[in-house]
């Protein structure tokens, strides 16, 4: 945007933890001349409410209103459970990435030592840069890391380069007036298209000590645009040996991580696959869309009772391209019991007649699974179809949360489609588990039919909703079958 339109930034805090809370940002530009409105972007904050001394304050829960509200609020905690494994993500993405780097440039001249790009500046906090407590204000830190990694992104390319993302400002601790703060930055990798800028921020008294605290850090992605607006391809960087090579190899790993992240998690469901590739370095982000694209359903508002069967509901869900179904009923089980039994795909047959079997093909980690699944129905090719399902359980993050187990189509190298099966897809479905009581859980299944269902499923209702009345009936049955040897086997652990 430029000077001369208005800036539109609007913050609520979309859940509260125990002494934490994820604060959605949402900045916009108004033009004031054409009238046009524009998203400029959106970012995620945590922060942690501290008391005296720096002791930890519990949060009163939040309670949402609004769809909208809803939805954010659950699936900030699988936001915040992708937070807390981001480290073990690349940690794990080191590990096989390898190790060897390219040390001469695209058009085959020698790489830019990384060293020529290093930036240092020291800026001296003043009153006007800080709260009323005497800490700096965060924003304040920010700009001033920008500036410095600015000049560095500046130093490779020889050009004013634009800033497209910021992997993560993570504030180690404050600074108060009067201190100085060192700036550090240096071009940790550039790709064909971009360049990833590390920065960090020591602060230090006016005593001069000799031990500077680290106040801050965050990974910076730069590009240069050319007059038509298109990236311009940048000079590769030679990076220093020891611990430039761990950022140079780090910085290769964030890419994949960001470019997972923007393909899984960004994209509109209708713009994507149904079935996405499964990859080792994808897994965090397949799982965050598994379960929050069930969470997204099931936080829905405009559900409508279709039957009502005895004990059994079925609400249905039209919008879109999409028809989607929720059956649901109170049964007498714990709902830590229903959720062992039900997240276990292979005994899905045992009460559904539409599997034939299913088997474990990988067991991703204790939380997530992928299954193969042959099912009894037939095609319109006259073949039984199959599927490779991504089986995603989460435990409640809080009280008030379900226990979720959500589904979705993953392509397997391993298993990929074969002649004998018309391969299936499943979009979005899942159960989720609410204790009403010790004993007592109301358990719901949601299915999101898919465009090349959708036909057929609104030809059908009556039929349909009489099938699935009958196999949640006998879900039931098997839930209150097995739970006593479902708490005999616990017992015995």
């Amino acid at each position: 945007f430029s000077v001369g339109q208005v800036v539109n930034i609007k913050a609520k805090v979309n859940r509260a933890f125990n002494s934490s809370m994820e604060v959605g940002i949402q900045v916009s530009y108004e033009d004031l001349c054409s009238g046009k409105h524009c998203s400029i972007c959106k970012a995620y904050a945590t922060f942690v409410a501290q008391g005296p001394f720096g002791s930890k304050v519990k949060l009163k829960p939040l309670t949402p209103q609004t769809e909208e509200e809803k939805i954010e609020y659950s699936i900030a905690a699988e936001r915040r459970r992708m937070r807390l494994v981001h480290k073990d993500t690349l940690k794990d993405l080191l590990t096989r990435s390898p190790r060897e780097t390219e040390l001469e440039t695209r058009d085959g001249s020698v790489a830019v030592p990384a060293e020529k790009t290093r930036v240092e500046s020291v800026e001296l906090v003043l009153p006007p840069h800080a709260n009323h407590q005497g800490n700096t204000f965060g924003g304040q830190i920010m700009a001033w890391m920008e500036n410095v990694a600015t000049i560095a992104a500046s130093r490779l390319c020889h050009a004013h380069p634009t800033l497209r993302a910021i992997e993560m400002f993570h504030f180690r601790g404050p600074s108060q007036v009067g201190d100085r703060l060192v700036l550090k930055a240096i071009v940790n990798n550039a790709f064909k298209h971009s360049m990833e800028v590390g920065v960090c921020a020591e602060a230090y008294g006016q005593e001069m000590s000799i031990s500077r605290r680290h106040i801050n850090s965050a990974f910076m992605t730069f590009v240069v645009l050319d007059q038509e607006g298109r990236p311009r391809t940048l000079p590769m960087v030679a990076p220093e040996p020891g611990e430039g090579e761990r950022r140079y190899r780090e910085a290769s790993a964030r890419k994949k991580i960001r470019l997972d992240r923007k393909y899984v998690v960004s994209c509109k469901q209708t713009e994507v696959p149904l079935s996405v590739p499964w990859d080792q370095s994808n897994k965090v982000y397949l799982s965050y869309n598994n379960v929050s694209a069930l969470k997204t359903l099931v936080a829905k508002a405009n559900w409508a009772l279709a039957r009502e069967k005895e004990k059994v509901r079925m609400y249905t869900l039209e919008e879109d391209k999409f028809l989607s179904f929720r059956i649901e009923m109170s049964v007498h089980i714990a709902a830590s019991q229903a959720f062992s039994l039900l997240s276990d795909l292979r005994r899905r047959h045992e009460w559904d007649r539409h599997y034939a079997s299913a088997e474990l093909v990988q067991q991703v980690d204790d939380d997530d699974m992928i299954y193969h699944v042959v099912s009894q129905t037939l095609s319109h090719e006259n073949k039984p179809q199959d599927f490779v399902i991504l089986a995603s359980r989460r435990k409640p993050c809080s009280k008030g949360d379900p226990y979720v187990v959500a589904f979705r189509s993953v392509t397997l190298p391993t298993h990929p489609a074969s002649a004998g099966f018309t391969r299936g897809e499943t979009l979005c479905s899942g159960f989720c588990i609410w204790p009403e009581s010790e004993e007592m859980s109301k358990v719901a299944y949601y299915n999101q039919a898919t465009p090349g269902y959708l036909n057929y499923v609104t030809t059908n209702v009556a039929g349909l909703s009489s099938d699935f009345c009958a196999t949640f009936e006998a879900c039931e049955k098997f839930l209150l079958k097995n739970k006593e040897d479902l708490i005999m086997r616990l017992q015995a652990l």
